[in-house]
């Protein structure tokens, strides 16, 4: 899977190593400039590995960010009722692979179009490209959308419909900045708040009820 995440950056990263190359014959220091910028995008396209819970009843982060507000919302794709809404802002620091949140099949998936608003306006959910995942088994169905940012301009998807995913197996990523959000039912105990910084895959953020 690091080698899948890598491969979304393999004409940038063959464009910094050229460049690199080239600017050696003009200037040292150009060049280290130009393999620094390398190397940053290495430490970007990163993919490390969690340590996803096994516990059949908690919801697990899909993306590595901030919590940047957690609301009621009504989620009009595919559960058409009202959910309780996380949205997770991924800063260029963050991981940007995404991760199912549960055990699951993925039973919908739908590209948006849209601006490329910064990530963090509270109108970027409806306003911004996105694409929508939905998890089911047999207890729940949750819903995820990877949306835009200003600077990140290309959503990955790497799962199609049909699809049986393990908690924390990747299905997707976001380059450059940007947000994703998690719809959970209402009476999910949530276990995440505002400001918390939160690991793909790995933090709980929510457990379904008995």
């Amino acid at each position: 899977m690091r080698l899948q995440t890598l491969r979304e950056a393999r004409w940038i990263l063959a464009l910094f190593a050229l460049l690199a190359v080239a600017a050696a014959f003009l200037s040292l220091w150009i060049s280290a400039f130009f393999l620094f910028l390398f190397f940053c995008t290495v430490a970007f396209f990163r993919d490390p590995e969690r340590t996803v819970p096994a516990d059949p009843n908690v919801i697990v982060a899909a993306a590595d960010g901030t919590v940047m507000d957690i609301v009621e919302s009504d989620e009009n794709q595919v559960l058409k009722t009202k959910t309780r809404r996380i949205g997770i802002f991924l800063s260029i620091f963050d991981v940007h692979t995404n991760r199912a949140p549960i055990d699951g099949r993925i039973v919908y998936r739908q590209h948006q179009e849209g601006l490329c608003l910064d990530a963090r306006r509270p109108d970027c959910s409806e306003k911004n490209e996105s694409i929508t995942w939905a998890f089911e088994n047999p207890r729940v169905t949750i819903v995820v959308r990877q949306i835009t940012g200003a600077i990140a301009r290309r959503i990955v998807a790497w799962a199609q419909i049909g699809d049986e995913l393990k908690k924390g197996d990747h299905f997707g990523m976001i380059r450059f900045g940007s947000r994703t959000e998690l719809y959970l039912p209402l009476n999910a105990e949530l276990l995440v708040k505002v400001g918390d910084h939160v690991f793909g895959g790995s933090t709980i953020v929510a457990r379904l009820s008995s």
